[in-house]
């Protein structure tokens, strides 16, 4: 087995011990992201909505990393802080996928790092 790091310094750094992304015979496994902004290391969002966005961008920045984009996505994982998030989360988690959405489940959770609302992995492949 072949295995590459993916990093960009477009989207956070790591706040733990893992990588942002993995690449595996062909396949890449992004790290959940959250709304931390790269260019500050803080979270500027302040509500569902806007961290949803900044996850986007956080995601589409390793993609491009790995030389991928959203078309590429297989599989997604939403985590939210709390269900009565799910319709601001799904209109703008939508707006990045263009024809076939990937599979995906969405799942409450107590809690997420740094307190925010919404946490997202991917697993695209080549």
């Amino acid at each position: 087995m072949e295995k590459r790091i993916i990093n960009t310094p477009d989207a956070p750094a790591p706040i733990g011990p893992y990588s942002q992304a993995v690449l595996v015979n062909g396949t890449v496994y992004i790290s959940g992201q959250i709304a931390i902004d790269p260019a500050t290391g803080n979270i500027e969002a302040t509500d569902a909505g806007r961290e949803t966005e900044q996850i986007m961008k956080n995601l589409k920045a390793v993609l491009t990393a790995a030389q991928l984009d959203f078309g590429h996505v297989v599989k997604t994982t939403i985590f939210l802080s709390d269900m009565a998030l799910f319709p601001v989360v799904n209109e703008v988690y939508g707006k990045s996928f263009t024809g076939d959405f990937p599979a995906r489940e969405t799942v409450a959770v107590k809690g997420l790092p740094k307190g925010v609302n919404v946490e997202i992995s991917m697993i695209a492949v080549k």
